[in-house]
């Protein structure tokens, strides 16, 4: 498929978005080894968070969907069965991770894998914990999916990430649930806590001390929840209502601050935005974010990247409109994604007139007027919808190949931007 772009007028409205995929997903697994029926609204019904799903069918998991609602009936920390097939977490990081500590926590065996793009990414960061833990786990070449993972019997570890991850922290706290006496993990610095927050609310008992703690064999009870909108999600509206000087209110959003580093960010170069509303719901601070289109300036970016991880190529299309020179460090993670997200944005920034020097950890990006050209997404839903607003923005037409992949993410994401700009963006 291929997103066709044109400069959109200025506009004023409001919208609301799917559920937070991040809290979708624990949802899903925790809802699985809780003790009742689990009732979940807003649930992203993404491609991502529809692989979760599936593997926990797989597992022997009952679950039922009405639109964006689902019902889970949980089967307890030793209800769920051994599959008869691999399991297939798509393209989903998060459900290959995270699922792999609750796997890790079964007497027997299982194979997860993915899609092309997600067995090219890096296993070894919850195989050597889960090890540690005493689950037997294979990988391809040692570090790679498919990975085979045989649990049970597992102990507790004191684990020092060596980077900040939200996944690995989440995979080793759900292997705790199994295992005989205390987990407690280290984060070099905040990653989001979606997993703690969850947990807590689950009636499992949190130590937060120097570092995230958990003692084996609680049972969780049953959530009710309403998933907050999605963060993510949002940034790229709030990139669209900023570089078209438009006025935009968008509802209901997840609002937790390891989420939410993009804000500081924007506030940093000058954008105007307020919340409004806020209040706490599933543990989960929510609100609604008013945004008003301005000038920006460029700005250094390189603090706090975990909590803004996924915001970095919208930020990025931002800092190609904004005045001056945006530079972006400390990210490197980002090659590491469902595409190598630095070179991709370098690519797509340069095809659109934008001096982008790319570095090992980075971009050095020098805001100009931009022009519309072919780029491509490299199969990834995040470079995908940055260009898509980039192409709102920029004279001439944008298209963006390969835009199928943002139903990965966000399947709704072209009507969203429609109820806002019309046929300003269409697709082939």
């Amino acid at each position: 498929m291929r997103l066709i772009c044109r400069r959109a007028r200025e506009f004023e409205g409001r919208i609301s978005l799917p559920g937070d995929k991040s809290i979708s997903h624990r949802g899903a697994m925790l809802g699985s080894i809780a003790e009742g029926e689990s009732v979940i609204e807003n649930f992203n019904t993404c491609r991502d968070c529809l692989s979760t799903l599936r593997c926990l069918r797989a597992l022997g998991v009952e679950w039922e969907r009405e639109e964006n609602k689902i019902w889970i009936r949980g089967k307890g920390l030793e209800g769920l069965r051994e599959a008869g097939n691999v399991l297939n977490a798509g393209n989903s990081g998060t459900t290959i991770r995270l699922l792999s500590g609750i796997l890790a926590g079964q007497p027997f065996l299982s194979i997860i894998t993915g899609d092309a793009s997600l067995r090219r990414r890096p296993m070894d960061r919850i195989k050597v914990p889960l090890e540690m833990m005493g689950a037997k786990v294979w990988a391809r070449a040692s570090h790679l999916p498919p990975l085979a993972i045989i649990g049970g019997k597992l102990k507790g570890i004191d684990y020092s990430l060596p980077i900040a991850s939200a996944q690995v922290k989440s995979s080793i706290l759900f292997a705790g649930l199994f295992a005989q006496g205390k987990t407690t993990v280290y984060e070099p610095s905040p990653s989001r806590d979606h997993t703690e927050r969850m947990l807590s609310f689950m009636g499992v008992k949190l130590e937060r001390k120097e570092g995230i703690s958990l003692e084996g064999g609680a049972s969780l009870s049953p959530l009710k929840l309403r998933v907050p909108g999605d963060f993510s999600s949002a940034a790229f509206f709030i990139a669209l209502a900023l570089l078209t000087r438009s006025r935009l209110l968008i509802e209901g959003v997840g609002l937790n601050p390891t989420r939410t580093g993009m804000l500081d960010v924007i506030k940093e170069m000058g954008a105007k935005f307020k919340i409004r509303n806020l209040r706490v719901e599933g543990n989960e601070p929510v609100g609604d974010i008013e945004v008003e289109g301005g000038e920006l300036e460029g700005t250094l970016i390189e603090r706090d990247i975990p909590l803004m991880i996924d915001e970095i190529p919208i930020l990025a299309v931002i800092g190609a409109k904004a005045k001056g020179v945006t530079e972006i460090r400390n990210a490197e993670e980002l090659r590491r994604k469902e595409a190598d997200r630095l070179k991709a944005l370098a690519v797509g920034l340069r095809k659109m007139g934008v001096e982008t020097e790319e570095r090992r950890d980075g971009l050095l990006i020098k805001g100009r007027e931009t022009k519309g050209a072919v780029v491509n997404s490299f199969g990834d839903h995040r470079i995908a919808m940055a260009f898509a607003i980039l192409g709102l923005a920029s004279e001439g037409e944008t298209v963006v190949r390969g835009a199928e992949c943002v139903d990965i993410s966000f399947p709704q994401f072209v009507k969203k931007l429609q109820s806002l700009v019309g046929y300003a963006i269409s697709y082939l």
